[in-house]
């Protein structure tokens, strides 16, 4: 439902963008494409979490339309160069990376109360194991509807964090 009323006003912006293409610098038509397209891109996706790969495709879509437009690149050249030097992450990519910012957030007390209320870090076993050397995420506890549970914040953020690598998470938590 939501992407249905979003995505016709990215093809607009992106075919206006187009139109005067030629009349704009690349800084310029980056500018465009950040304030029009990336920005909205960006808005909220932390809730696209969980969403079908269907739906992420078309939003995938619209970034790789927007970079190869920045770029005057044709639409058969392949996308991956494109995101990597324009420095953009892909749609999927770019909603895990805003629940990694949030959780960080919560876990060193950065973010507000109602982002870090639903955190818990796993408590330290008595015994020596190897999840006692790097800070995890307890799971909440009980059910969790498969459907919308397991979207939520609250249960993304522990399958998230405890799923990055020991190396990287012990690195974010010492720096």
């Amino acid at each position: 439902m939501l992407l249905k009323s979003v995505m016709p006003r990215f093809s607009y912006h992106l075919h206006n963008i187009r139109r005067i293409e030629k009349y704009l610098s690349r800084d310029s038509l980056l500018t465009l494409i950040h304030a029009f397209i990336i920005s909205r891109l960006d808005y909220c996706n932390g809730l696209l979490y969980g969403l079908p790969n269907s739906q992420i495709v078309k939003l995938q879509r619209v970034q790789n339309a927007a970079a190869r437009l920045v770029l005057s690149l044709n639409k058969y050249s392949h996308i991956s160069p494109a995101l990597y030097q324009l420095h953009w992450l892909p749609v999927q990519h770019r909603v895990h990376f805003k629940i990694f910012i949030l959780a960080f957030k919560a876990i060193h007390g950065l973010a507000p109360k109602y982002i870090i209320e639903p955190i818990n870090i796993k408590p330290r076993s008595i015994y020596n194991l190897r999840s006692n050397q790097s800070l995890l995420v307890d799971p909440p506890k009980g059910k969790m509807l498969v459907t919308l549970g397991d979207k939520s914040f609250s249960a993304a953020t522990p399958y998230l964090w405890n799923s990055l690598p020991a190396e990287l998470r012990d690195t974010i938590i010492h720096s």
